[in-house]
């Protein structure tokens, strides 16, 4: 069977590394390089401009055979023409948002944002003399309302990572098609095992690799993932703004890339038993997961994803205080309490969402969960132990 014809599962295995080249070492040698030194002045001028060209690259900051590795493997997963390794999920946002936008263009982007990317949007991007134009992060058809002869973008996170909103992805894509409108889309959750945006119309599915892909909590990385429209763009801004992955962070991205299958069913089973199990507590007003029958956004996850993880939230039961929800957190024997997810360890935090065009409707504490690999009973039984220390 060929690696191209394979399943991802497999094809998350196998591509992107080449045993025979590399004196059979199964993994792709970690290369540190800057400078890169040639033959032929002939040869030097042909390749130096070039992030790649008969596997040389010209500068280390362009990368090198430890970042391709990465590079090819995603553009792979996700059907893409080409994608770029950069040093952080949010390097990732900034750079596909410049990448598509100038001064005087408009942009649109759903209320549920990471708020980091809000964060730059509303400064950063706004300085730059960028419209930004904050939508209901439950978009779908009305959002062509919104377009202007300026509107250059769409920026989309489905599902919303604090409070797991979707948009209808295919809905959106073809308006903005049809208006020369670009999109883009924050996949992070669902990892392209998950999720496939491009295959539904967009044009730039971004990664915070750092999470599903790295898998172990121990380095920092991004991903842009690009149709053929798009790469032009997004690789003269990468070069532009001097992006560069490190070596070590890369192999550790693609070695924990190669059981992100198992990873992430192992997660997103845990998780779907505690959401089924949370639904039924008193103290819990709400559960936010997509996958759930029950959530408002379930029939879009159905149709256009095929898979989820580790990643929920919860509402709490309205007469819960933050100090008591803040008591139930530091007395986890289980779950720790930090920033990201995605890796092999549960975490927990509380959330305050940030809104824009629509307040946030809840009246309770939210506290999101990512969900480890873990037993599964062991996790319930620390929740168990926490809603004790609520009563």
């Amino acid at each position: 069977m060929k690696k191209g014809t394979a399943r991802p599962e497999t094809r998350l295995t196998h591509v992107g590394r080449a045993p025979k080249q590399q004196y059979g070492a199964v993994n792709p040698p970690v290369v540190r390089a800057s400078t890169v030194v040639f033959d032929t002045v002939a040869e030097f001028e042909r390749i130096k401009d070039h992030r790649l060209e008969e596997g040389r690259y010209g500068y280390g900051r362009s990368g090198t055979i430890t970042t391709a590795s990465l590079e090819r493997l995603a553009s792979d997963l996700e059907g893409a023409a080409d994608s770029f390794l950069v040093s952080s999920g949010l390097a990732a946002i900034t750079t596909a948002l410049m990448a598509l936008l100038k001064a005087g263009d408009h942009l649109l982007i759903v209320d549920c944002a990471y708020v980091p990317t809000r964060i730059f949007t509303e400064t950063l991007l706004r300085s730059y003399g960028v419209e930004v134009e904050f939508v209901p992060s439950n978009s779908g058809a009305e959002i062509a309302e919104r377009f202007r002869d300026n509107t250059r973008a769409i920026f989309l996170e489905s599902p919303g990572s604090l409070t797991f909103e979707m948009q209808d992805l295919r809905v959106i894509a073809a308006a903005a098609k049809a208006n020369g409108i670009r999109t883009l889309m924050d996949n992070t959750w669902a990892s392209p095992l998950g999720c496939r945006p491009l295959s539904l119309g967009i044009d730039i599915s971004i990664h915070a690799a750092t999470k599903h892909f790295v898998g172990h909590s121990d380095a920092m990385l991004g991903l842009i993932c690009c149709n053929a429209e798009t790469v032009p763009l997004v690789h003269r801004t990468v070069r532009a703004l001097g992006h560069a992955a490190g070596s070590e962070e890369a192999y550790l991205g693609q070695r924990g890339a190669r059981t992100l299958a198992v990873r992430l069913e192992r997660a997103s089973q845990s998780a779907l038993r505690i959401c089924r199990w949370l639904s039924a507590r008193p103290e819990v007003a709400r559960v936010l997961y997509p996958p759930l029958p029950e959530d408002p956004g379930h029939a879009l996850w159905k149709r256009d994803f095929s898979g989820a993880c580790g990643l929920f939230a919860v509402v709490l039961a309205d007469e819960i205080t933050k100090p008591q929800a803040v008591a139930m957190l530091e007395g986890y024997d289980l779950f720790s309490i930090g920033a990201s997810w995605g890796g092999y360890e549960s975490l927990v935090r509380i959330e305050a969402p940030k809104r824009t065009v629509e307040p946030w409707q809840g009246k309770g504490q939210i506290v999101r969960y990512s969900i480890g690999l873990e037993d599964c009973d062991d996790l319930l039984a620390d929740l168990e132990a926490g809603f004790a220390r609520l009563r």
